[in-house]
Parts: C-alpha cells; structure tokens; sequence
C-alpha cells in the first residue's frame, strides 16, 4: 500500500456537506433575511446581500463575496460564551453548512486550487471570517474572541446560480470550467 502524499490528502473528504441555512444582509445593522434559495453572482455575491451591491476594484470583485459558517462551530460558541445556544443570524454569516469541514476547503496548493460546488453554484474559499467587535454586543463580553477561529471562511463567487437550502456541498479540484466532484469513499 502507498502511503498517501499531501497534495493527496487535501483532497479526500469523508462525507459531503449539507446547506442548512441561507442568510442576507440588506443593510449594516438590519436584521439578517433567510431565504429558502438565493441567487449567487458571479464576481458580486448573493442578490440581495449587501456585499454584492459594492463595486470592487479587484478583477473578480471582493475576496469576500459570500461568508460560511460551519454549523457545528455553533456549540463551541455557545460554550466558549457562556450561553445555552447562539442564533446563526446574529453572526451575520451567508451560509451555515454542516458535515463539512469549511477550513479544509481552501487548498494549499496554489497549482491545485479546491472550489466548493453548492447546488449549481462554486465557489471559492479564499480565507478566514474574522469576527467583528460586534460580536462582543450581539455575544456578550469575550464574544469577539470566542469567535476567534471559528468565524467561519470568505468566498468568491465563480459560477452563478440558485442556492437552497438542503443542497449538498461538495469539493472539488478546479481543473477546468468543468469541474467535478471529488471522489470519496461514500456511496452516495
């Protein structure tokens, strides 16, 4: 049996992901929308969402078009605050997924970049979502560091479509416009 290099090993998933929430920022400050589907766009973010109506200068807008949070960071918030449960809302994160480890979704390897594939969607990972000092009211105190490391990632928007809730998430290696799934050992 070979032993598996790196390269091969950031590419293997256990288990596809799953949508579970949807959520829009009309405005700084006004309560988050969640939608049962939104349009994704291509170099702007999801309709609707404030991140999408600003201009970038960039060349394939803002590396922070869209925000993820993994839903099993939830707990780990709640515990490291002192409270029963958080409410994804108040985090003011675009997608909450679960089965899925979001961090390990952003490659390593600069020649062999990973996108996500969200129902017709992909996107791709291009860092962590720092939280904000908000955090501390909408948390309480040693709010803003219990999300230190669980904030969740930013994403760019690739290819347009819908997103609903209850679409799965997958991996893949970008190799061409075409991209496919990453094999895993599941059977799905």
């Amino acid at each position: 049996m070979q032993t598996a290099t790196l390269r091969d090993l950031t590419q293997h998933f256990s288990q596809h992901g799953r949508l579970e929430t949807i959520y829009l920022r009309p405005d700084r400050g006004q309560p988050c929308l969640s939608p049962n589907q939104a349009l994704a766009i291509a170099n702007r973010g999801l309709q609707g969402d404030r991140a999408s109506l600003r201009a970038s200068s960039q060349a394939n807008g803002s590396k922070r078009q869209v925000t993820l949070l993994q839903a099993e960071h939830l707990p780990v918030i709640a515990a490291l605050t002192g409270l029963a449960q958080v409410d994804p809302a108040v985090l003011r994160r675009n997608l909450i997924v679960s089965g899925l480890n979001l961090l390990a979704a952003k490659s390593l390897f600069k020649d062999q970049p990973l996108h996500l594939l969200i129902g017709e969607v992909v996107l791709e990972v291009t860092g962590p979502c720092e939280p904000c000092s908000r955090m501390e009211q909408v948390l309480g105190t040693g709010g803003y560091n219990a999300m230190r490391g669980h904030g969740g990632v930013t994403a760019r928007v690739l290819k347009s479509g819908i997103l609903q809730r209850g679409d799965p998430v997958r991996v893949m290696v970008a190799e061409s416009a075409t991209d496919a799934p990453l094999q895993s050992s599941l059977s799905f």
